[in-house]
């Protein structure tokens, strides 16, 4: 009795799954949206790209432009003069106290102006260096009021960012091939797919994380690195007025395709970013703040006729 009602239950269930699968499905109505591209800002040949030198790339920011003049006009004379000063000093005494000039070696062990001479003067440097970094420290650690905020998030081996303040759209960032980077005519291994934008003359908060290993978000131009740890917010800033497109990297191992982690970062005129973003939100289906709507203007103004390389 049991096992003829459980037949019947099974026959009336597959009666109903194939008269739902004959049911005429009706069409549904998609629309495409376009990828958004910014104006795709060509690289300058002096700032944000390697220069293919020995010296640090030019500096973008306030605290970029602090760091680079400690760098050389203070770590490098001071590390100069002590390597030219320990380098004459060991030429002296080789040749002062060589064995053909002293057939008699002195017994001499301890010299009390010596051991002062060599435990002061390092001292003296380390506090000449000290007031520098410490003010260094403080202004790159210490920013100013936030005007936008950016979530990055490293995986291996692409970045994602999100924009909180925006509506929270996020978007996946993924270095180009070669053939794709010589299309758009930007440095190879160092431009992306999605670049990061930002408006000019901005306070641009980061904040760093990662989804599976250590990584690190760095910015040569702007001074900035910092590691982005699973399981943990980290933050840092940066704020440029001089529009154009900036290249970094990932600057910690983080597997095999470390060096498939590139960083772009386009900062452009407050009004092609207010369109970038009104079509990002568009594209997400998020409904944009009253003052955003009044303040973008159309993405076809910011949008070149053809780009190269979709964004």
């Amino acid at each position: 009795m049991i096992i003829a009602a459980g037949a019947m239950g099974a026959s009336v269930r597959s009666f109903a799954q194939e008269a739902v699968a004959a049911a005429p499905v009706p069409p549904v109505a998609t629309t495409e949206v376009p990828a958004v591209v910014p104006a795709l800002t060509a690289p300058s040949a002096d700032y944000g790209v390697p220069r293919g030198g020995w010296d640090l790339q030019l500096p973008a920011t306030d605290i970029a432009v602090e760091a680079h003049n400690m760098i050389n006009w203070v770590l490098n004379p001071l590390m100069a003069g002590v390597a030219m000063f320990v380098m004459i000093l060991l030429a002296w005494t080789i040749f002062r106290y060589r064995a053909a000039a002293n057939p008699v070696p002195s017994k001499t062990s301890h010299n009390t102006v010596i051991e002062v001479i060599w435990t002061v003067a390092p001292a003296l440097i380390l506090v000449v260096i000290a007031f520098p970094s410490f003010r260094l420290l403080a202004n790159q650690y210490d920013p100013p009021k936030a005007d936008i905020t950016i979530k990055a998030i490293g995986h291996q081996w692409y970045w994602e960012y999100e924009y909180p303040d925006q509506g929270g759209f996020t978007f996946d960032s993924v270095m180009l091939t070669s053939d794709e980077a010589a299309a758009r005519g930007t440095p190879r291994l160092l431009d992306v797919d999605n670049r990061v934008v930002v408006p000019v003359g901005a306070t641009v908060k980061v904040l760093t994380t990662a989804a599976d290993v250590i990584h690190s978000f760095a910015m040569p131009a702007f001074y900035m690195k910092m590691d982005a740890v699973p399981g943990r917010i980290n933050e840092t800033w940066f704020k440029t007025d001089r529009p154009g497109v900036y290249f970094g990297q990932c600057s910690e191992l983080c597997g095999a395709k470390h060096s498939n982690m590139p960083i772009a970062i386009e900062v452009l005129p407050k009004a092609q970013f207010d369109a970038w973003v009104a079509a990002k939100q568009k594209e997400n289906g998020i409904e944009p703040a009253p003052a955003a709507q009044s303040a973008a203007a159309p993405i076809a103004a910011a949008t070149p006729a053809a780009s190269p390389v979709a964004q």
